[in-house]
């Protein structure tokens, strides 16, 4: 069964996908349940062990960058080892397993509101503003691409983190706005530096990353990364075998549930239609898929 709910005490935050808690002493429990959202909708139907892919996937990359850029990452909620002492905390010791397996241990930060999204690919809200301005968001681009083409160079397309609806572009102008040029600069610059080392290291396995999104927060007047990054959530996996621009990519990521939506007569407000069992088995599939390519471990 999926974990859709987890219903524990102190809830700070429940996103799209994550449940927040308040463990005190400036620590959060973020669970990754197994909602799924499409379109900024969550469907009425979760997809099985998709919390525990993306808890242990962010994980692995948190572990790969942290030389680039400090992160909020303590351990996962069910390594004892990782978490040392806190393994004793009267909220994690009493944790049922299910909610354990996909929630992680973290530091809390003050979160910048911005979005940082990195593209290295045509596709998505960028091919659909390209269609119609010949622009990515405001950024010059050649002429003549189609879905799945290359960038000539990494594009930083951040937009607004709305805590309902659409996220919405901004500009690096904007950005400055709100956060001052020098914390603008510095997103851009670390977003565009955890990109590229996993970017080098997932095409020496096979996949694509044609895009993602990274959030930051602030703890003790440094910038660290936060929330989950780089999972088939937050990111486009496209496999690079069959990759060949002018189409829908072969992927390992939610583009599948989009797809699928985007087939059904339904104009992306709530409530969202149900996913059928077919492809919400897929879509689990693609997910350990992702996680086993990218890790070289089978999670399962």
């Amino acid at each position: 069964m999926p974990l859709l709910e987890t219903g524990l005490p102190d809830l700070l935050y429940r996103g799209k996908v994550r449940d927040t808690y308040d463990l005190g002493d400036r620590l959060l429990l973020m669970v990754a349940t197994d909602r799924i959202s499409a379109f900024d909708v969550v469907l009425p139907n979760g997809i099985p062990e998709k919390g525990y892919v993306l808890s242990r996937m962010s994980k692995f990359w948190f572990d790969m960058t942290k030389d680039i850029v400090p992160n909020h990452f303590i351990g996962l909620a069910d390594d004892p080892e990782a978490l040392g002492t806190l393994a004793d905390h009267p909220r994690i010791k009493t944790l049922p397993p299910e909610i354990a397996r996909q929630a992680m241990v973290v530091k809390r930060a003050e979160r910048v509101d911005v979005e940082c999204v990195v593209r290295a690919y045509l596709t998505g809200s960028g091919l659909v503003d390209y269609k119609a301005t010949g622009t990515i968001f405001g950024i010059e681009v050649p002429k003549g691409l189609v879905d799945g083409s290359k960038l000539p160079e990494l594009l930083f397309t951040p937009t607004t983190k709305a805590e309902t609806g659409h996220d919405e572009p901004m500009t690096m102008a904007e950005v400055a706005g709100l956060v001052g040029a020098e914390v603008a600069e510095q997103l851009q610059e670390t977003s565009f530096a955890v990109f590229r080392r996993a970017h080098e290291y997932a095409a020496g396995r096979g996949i694509i990353i044609a895009d993602t999104k990274f959030e930051f927060g602030m703890r003790d007047g440094e910038m660290i990364l936060i929330d989950e990054v780089l999972t088939p959530d937050s990111s486009r996996f496209w496999d690079a075998e069959g990759y060949a621009p002018g189409k829908s990519q072969p992927n390992f990521d939610k583009q599948f549930v989009r797809d699928w939506l985007l087939e059904q007569p339904w104009d992306r407000t709530p409530p969202a239609p149900a996913l059928p069992d077919d492809i919400v088995a897929k879509t689990r599939e693609r997910y350990l898929q992702a996680y086993e390519r990218l890790t070289g471990q089978p999670l399962l």
